[in-house]
């Protein structure tokens, strides 16, 4: 964890050493002092920017794994038994870091004459899943003969992340809307999430009841626990006879689910 550097005087510098001694009793891993606020500022914004290139990279992949016809979990989970494989989730990449920090310093470096190729390459590949979903989702849906337009599916989560209220950033809302431009209509479920919230801030049709034989397909978008903790036939039970699920994060095996990532 970066701390603060004692550089001013008086009452600012008391209160830095003060910070500095709190957070040395609570971080009990230890601090660390960077030589300044730059460094500290740079060290957290490649953090986020390293982590948001590994998602994209292995987004990438998933796509090409895809048009293989072959699954990539599969894929990764045998990579992962390679003792300095970093092991990343293709998912959608949303929140207030991850997605946001790499455009600090791709601004930065534009306006000191650096034009930054693999950072942005990175940003534009991630910031796309929300359309490539739906293309899947589409052609998946065709593929069954369902008519996408007036078609009925329900989104399970739109947080950025698991268990948690936060919708900031969050990808999810892109994939409602483009359905929503489609022509489908779209219904929302998320036990983090309030009715009233959802529906004037998103203008996102929220169901807090889920209904039984429904919908032509449904999205699992977001690892909830109390997703993960229901059954896959639960989940077929919401949908008509003829209907897709797609799984985009994993939580059940890839022979339930009839597309993911």
């Amino acid at each position: 964890m970066v701390d603060i550097k004692k550089v001013t005087s008086g009452s600012n510098q008391r209160t830095a050493i003060f910070v500095d001694n709190l957070y040395s009793e609570i971080i009990t891993a230890g601090t660390h002092r960077a030589e300044s606020i730059k460094v500290a500022e740079a060290a957290k914004v490649i953090e986020n920017t390293q982590r948001d290139l590994n998602i994209a990279l292995i987004n990438e992949l998933s796509q090409i794994f895809n048009m293989m016809n072959i699954d990539t979990e599969a894929v990764l989970k045998a990579a992962e038994t390679k003792w300095n494989f970093l092991s990343f989730r293709p998912g959608l990449v949303g929140g207030h870091c991850i997605g946001v920090d790499p455009y600090y310093l791709t601004y930065k470096s534009l306006e000191i004459g650096y034009i930054p190729k693999v950072i942005l390459a990175g940003r534009k590949l991630n910031d796309s899943m929300p359309s490539y979903v739906v293309e899947k989702l589409i052609n998946s849906m065709t593929k069954k003969s369902i008519e996408i337009s007036r078609s009925e599916i329900l989104v399970m989560g739109m947080t950025f992340k698991e268990n948690c209220p936060d919708t900031r950033n969050s990808k999810v809302v892109n994939i409602i809307y483009e359905l929503q431009e489609r022509g489908c209509h779209v219904d929302v479920y998320d036990p983090y999430l309030k009715k009233n919230f959802v529906e004037e801030k998103y203008s996102i049709a929220f169901v807090e009841k889920l209904q039984k034989s429904k919908y032509d397909a449904v999205v699992i978008a977001v690892a909830h626990n109390e997703f993960a903790s229901m059954s896959i036939s639960s989940i077929r039970e919401l949908c008509k006879v003829n209907s897709v699920v797609y799984d985009l994060k994993y939580v059940f095996d890839k022979n339930d689910s009839d597309i993911r990532l």
